[in-house]
């Protein structure tokens, strides 16, 4: 397969790596991380909004396009929300959202007037809200990403006849948003919601369509995270001198860093693999997300023959992707810390950024054994 990236991906990534690059991080470690200025330039370049649907005035681009925007935002370790205020929460909206809901919701968050989080389980945990009957939201929810810094959330939550997606203000009578500091600084909030009437409900079939790219969006960020680690490390291992060598002539350090390079590769290759998957399904007028991925055989039971499930291929591919990610995340992260040595340690310098952006990264959404877990419940 192609995955070169067409004009529009190339554009895009450049656009976003430009404007990153005009907004490094200055903040001190540990003060917080959500820049934004850097947030209100890419939504006045349009970025924000290219990859959503023109029918809600955006540019018409997908997935694709969206990971081509956030393998760059993770090259530049950059400290905005794009996942999941834009990748998956807008993209939810516009796809299932009503007029209100757009305007309302959507259009305040594609201009970084406002931020959109998400509150749903790790993939294998069970839901962690209930929708009464009556309408009342009630459950808890750690680490929700940005939820700091959030004025709406799109949280799952079950009902009678299966997860719903409902939408809430952070304001809203009954929801406690307590901020919760986590590795990589990104100020999350721990969700409490007592009898919490919800803005609005998206149907059942708008869980899967979020939380696959919620996943997918993690790992493309995943990507630049890592792919940028493995440079810096490269590149010091060249400079670094010990007995009178570059430290990158050792056999030990050589393959640590050919070992970061398989890795960055696996999880390039895995994560194109399950975009373009994804982007084919759900480009098809003719595919409805709401079909429920197979978790035996080749087909559900009783339709035996009749042909492959497009649903259950991008959940392969997506927890395929997302092993990748925990795993290199893991791995490069801490080759990326070793042979940096005494400087790897020092949190103000450039590599402690990758480091804990690939540490949250390998664990949003689920691990590795999490991954392991789901990829054997869709091929068994």
């Amino acid at each position: 397969m192609d995955f070169t990236y067409t004009e529009a991906q190339h554009d895009l990534a450049e656009l976003t790596r430009r404007i990153a690059a005009d907004h490094p991080p200055t903040a001190p470690h540990g003060t917080g991380g959500f820049d934004r200025d850097l947030w209100r330039a890419l939504a006045s370049a349009g970025v924000l909004d290219a990859a959503l649907p023109s029918n809600v005035g955006g540019g018409g681009f997908g997935v694709l396009e969206q990971c081509a925007i956030l393998h760059e935002l993770g090259r530049a370790a950059a400290p905005v929300p794009y996942v999941p205020a834009i990748s998956p929460a807008a993209a939810v909206l516009a796809e299932f959202g009503d007029g209100e809901l757009l305007e309302r919701w959507l259009v305040p968050v594609v201009r970084a007037a406002a931020v959109l989080t998400a509150a749903v389980p790790d993939d294998g945990a069970p839901t962690e809200f209930a929708l009464a009957p009556d309408g009342g939201l009630t459950g808890e929810a750690q680490t929700a990403p940005y939820g700091a810094f959030a004025d709406g959330l799109l949280i799952q939550a079950a009902t009678a006849d299966g997860d719903v997606l409902a939408l809430v203000g952070a304001d809203d009578p009954g929801l406690e948003l307590a901020p919760q500091r986590v590795v990589d600084h990104a100020d999350a909030a721990l969700v409490r919601a007592a009898a919490v009437r919800p803005r609005a409900v998206l149907p059942a079939k708008a869980v899967p369509f979020l939380r696959r790219r919620l996943t997918l969006g993690a790992c493309a960020r995943q990507l630049g995270v890592v792919e940028r680690a493995l440079e810096l490390t490269a590149a010091y291992a060249g400079e670094r001198h010990q007995f009178g060598t570059p430290i990158g002539g050792f056999q030990a350090v050589r393959h640590r860093l050919a070992d970061g390079y398989i890795d960055v590769d696996a999880v390039r290759l895995s994560l194109w693999q399950a975009a373009w998957r994804l982007s084919a399904t759900s480009e098809d007028p003719q595919h409805d997300h709401s079909a429920p991925a197979r978790t035996g055989g080749g087909a559900p039971d009783g339709d035996r023959g009749q042909g492959p499930d497009p649903d259950a291929d991008v959940d392969v591919a997506i927890a395929t992707a997302k092993y990748w990610a925990a795993e290199a995340g893991h791995r490069v992260a801490h080759t990326a810390v070793h042979v940096h040595g005494g400087v790897g340690i020092d949190v103000d310098h450039d590599v402690h950024r990758y480091f804990v952006a690939a540490k949250r990264g390998e664990f949003a959404g689920g691990g590795a054994t999490a991954q392991l877990h789901r990829l054997g419940e869709l091929l068994a």
